[in-house]
């Protein structure tokens, strides 16, 4: 399997920082090629939601380093070790920001979803509301929420509809560095050639369709990267265009077969 990938954060058109941060990383294994995608949201005063973000971007860069080789060590990708370690990581980096924010009187923190490609296998770790989408013959949602909207949704006392216009429709149940306990929701399945990932954050989808989303990243469409980052631009700009007040990122991973 070989990739295309394409990324774009931009701050929109309120906020000063850009909370968003993203990661994209590639190593040629005795699995043959793996890609680690990671987008987070951070939350929080000025610099504090950016701190948050980038603190918890850089433990994946190193985890990436210092420890996927141990894991592609084995002949089968060991899944449950992976979940051991990612949520170790999330809960250091839980404790790490909840300590710093309280020593200067603040809260902070940050929303993860992580994306991991090994052996025709996808592996993602969510925590809050960024989300992973995957596109092939259509699109479909790969990650939930953690969301109160979300959850009221599961219980049946919200519609889809009521959810869309609910006043507390961004109020996350979970977060990185905000939250007493951490508890990952993990989702796994087939990374077939000619696919398309896509990671955001929530600023990315509030006010465009998902079908708006699928007609820009069809597989048979993203000849090339150059193709790929301009069709993200593009609807980051839509965003901006019907007035989006966030912070708008996006990561698109294209599976190719190699040869």
């Amino acid at each position: 399997m070989i990739y295309k990938i394409a990324a774009h954060s931009d701050v929109g058109i309120v906020k000063k920082t850009n909370q968003d941060s993203v990661l994209v990383k590639i190593a040629q294994t005795n699995h043959g090629k793996v890609c680690l995608c990671v987008v987070c949201d951070g939350m929080g005063g000025l610099a504090d939601g950016e701190l948050a973000s980038a603190t918890v971007i850089r433990e994946f860069d190193q985890w990436f380093i210092n420890k996927l080789p141990g894991l592609l060590e084995t002949p089968e990708f060991p899944m449950d070790e992976l979940r051991v370690q990612w949520d170790d990581l999330v809960m250091r980096q839980n404790k790490k920001l909840a300590k710093y924010a309280s020593g200067i009187g603040t809260r902070m923190g940050t929303t993860v979803v992580a994306f991991l490609v090994v052996d025709d296998k996808y592996y993602i770790m969510n925590i809050g509301d960024s989300r992973a989408y995957m596109v092939s013959d259509a699109i479909y949602q790969l990650t939930k929420d953690q969301t109160y909207v979300q959850y009221e949704m599961d219980l049946g006392h919200l519609t889809w509809e009521q959810a869309q216009t609910h006043p507390q429709r961004n109020v996350l149940l979970q977060c990185v560095g905000a939250s007493d306990e951490i508890h990952p929701d993990y989702f796994v399945g087939d990374a077939n050639p000619d696919t398309t990932f896509i990671l955001c954050s929530d600023g990315f989808r509030h006010v465009i369709s998902p079908d708006e989303i699928y007609e820009k990243f069809r597989p048979e469409l993203l000849e090339n990267e150059d193709i790929m980052l301009q069709n993200i631009v593009s609807l980051v700009e839509l965003n901006k265009s019907r007035k989006e007040v966030d912070n708008i990122s996006a990561a698109v991973i294209r599976t190719c077969r190699e040869g």
